[in-house]
């Protein structure tokens, strides 16, 4: 974008002088509109959700199988929905959040196989190819036991085949972790950004890892050049892929169960807000998506974003979604929390997200660390940094004017003591001893 043409959009939108600045900010959506009126010419249906669900479902014999840690769930790729009193009381106390109701983590961090949110949909999209190709060769009857393609047969015969993927880092892991297990051979595509042991991971499955030296938008373009060449190589789009997305909504069913075992009740007067870290975007658009069929306008839903690559929020607030980049305000799209580094939204999810996202926080790299270390200190709970960026959310929905308008505007100020809010926790379970003790000691200045 023309540097003209960008301080017209700054101009129009005042918020984007504070996100040029590298301040925390909170911009709510102003296309927010009722769940009814979201859904019409809508792509994706609560069907499709239903689909995706019976697949995992399918595949579960397989999984149990390849990875029999996952037995004790029968297969099912789940987290736990855990309670964090101590955390909320801690936010209370040194932030001055004012937060009420309950606070909830969404453990992804310990999803089997991937540990971390990307298990969702990476997972699901392997699967889903596997299937068409098990279908369209004869490996398996449409209603038959789904373990046989756990078998060394079916693990051959997937070794003609590749799958590829540009990441930062977990979604690598997802699709290498599992394309590996079911045969495939798998290349994935790293940014500058990506941390060295999630390569070292990668490689000790068995995975071929591409490094570059630049961005994620580049190590995506490149990675689906290279795929476009082979007739058999499968290219995992995170930017644009339907079914990583349903992989990712087929986790509101799931919480809703959670919520309904603990007695959790949501409706009008006990509203449900969730605050999940966004990248390109895919899994918080997924998952926002699945809460939205499930709880429609009970639920509130907000990403939050690093100071220096709020890629969502910028496509969102300007209306032009993949077409602008954080680098068009001169942010350099670099940060700590490597899974969020990107600087191009998706511009599926934004049209998706358009209007149903409640709105997004940001949040600077040094805070990060701050919540990881207050999180282990007062719940015994570790995530990685970037995992640690939807707590912005919760800290900082009752203290900002922009939130606390959002608020009043939509009728839950005096319900906020009902209110139930979750922290979406996107990965940590598979950090390394060693790199843990690095994150415990690192310690930047605020901006």
């Amino acid at each position: 974008m023309k540097k003209a043409e960008m301080e017209k959009c700054i101009e129009k939108i005042p918020v984007l002088r504070d996100v040029r600045q590298e301040k925390e900010t909170v911009w709510i959506n102003p296309n927010k509109a009722k769940y009814e009126k979201s859904m019409e010419n809508a792509e994706l249906t609560k069907s499709d959700i239903e689909d995706a669900e019976k697949r995992f479902l399918r595949f579960a014999p397989c999984i149990m199988k390849r990875f029999p840690k996952t037995r004790n769930r029968q297969g099912l790729i789940e987290s736990a929905l855990t309670p964090i009193p101590a955390m909320k009381e801690h936010m209370n106390q040194v932030y001055g959040s004012r937060l009420e109701g309950e606070l909830f983590l969404k453990e992804d961090n310990r999803l089997a196989i991937a540990g971390s949110v990307k298990a969702r949909g990476g997972i699901y999209e392997v699967l889903k190819h596997t299937e068409d190709l098990a279908l369209q060769h004869g490996l398996v009857e449409p209603e038959g036991d789904y373990g046989v393609l756990a078998g060394e047969e079916a693990k051959a015969f997937f070794g003609n085949y590749t799958i590829q993927v540009g990441s930062t880092g977990n979604l690598g892991l997802s699709i290498g972790i599992m394309g590996a297990a079911i045969g495939y051979k798998v290349i994935v595509h790293m940014s500058a950004d990506a941390k060295q042991w999630k390569k070292d991971l990668l490689r000790s499955h068995g995975v071929e890892v591409v490094e570059y030296q630049s961005d994620y938008g580049k190590a995506v373009e490149n990675g689906r050049k290279l795929s476009q060449q082979d007739a058999k190589s499968y290219f995992v789009d995170d930017e644009n892929s339907r079914n990583l997305f349903l992989g990712y909504a087929v986790a509101a069913n799931r919480l809703a169960g959670q919520l309904k075992e603990r007695g959790i009740v949501v409706d009008g007067e006990h509203p449900l807000f969730v605050y999940i870290p966004c990248g390109v975007g895919g899994a918080p658009g997924g998952i926002s998506f699945g809460l939205k069929q499930v709880f429609r306008d009970n639920v509130h839903c907000f990403f939050a974003e690093p100071t220096q690559a709020p890629c969502m929020l910028v496509g969102m607030a300007t209306g032009l979604h993949h077409g602008i980049a954080v680098q068009d305000l001169g942010l350099s799209g670099m940060t700590h929390a490597d899974g969020l580094a990107v600087s191009r939204p998706s511009g599926f999810v934004g049209g998706v997200m358009n209007t149903m996202l409640s709105g997004e926080f940001t949040v600077q790299d040094a805070r990060l660390y701050d919540y990881m270390r207050d999180l282990l200190k007062t719940e015994g709970i570790f995530l990685e940094p970037s995992a640690c960026a939807a707590f912005q959310g919760a800290a900082v929905l009752n203290k900002s004017h922009a939130s606390i308008r959002y608020l009043k505007e939509n009728g839950l100020m005096g319900r906020m003591g009902k209110a139930a809010h979750i922290v979406w926790a996107t990965g940590g379970s598979l950090v390394p001893e060693n790199i843990r003790e690095e994150y415990k000691a690192t310690f930047l200045p605020y901006r």
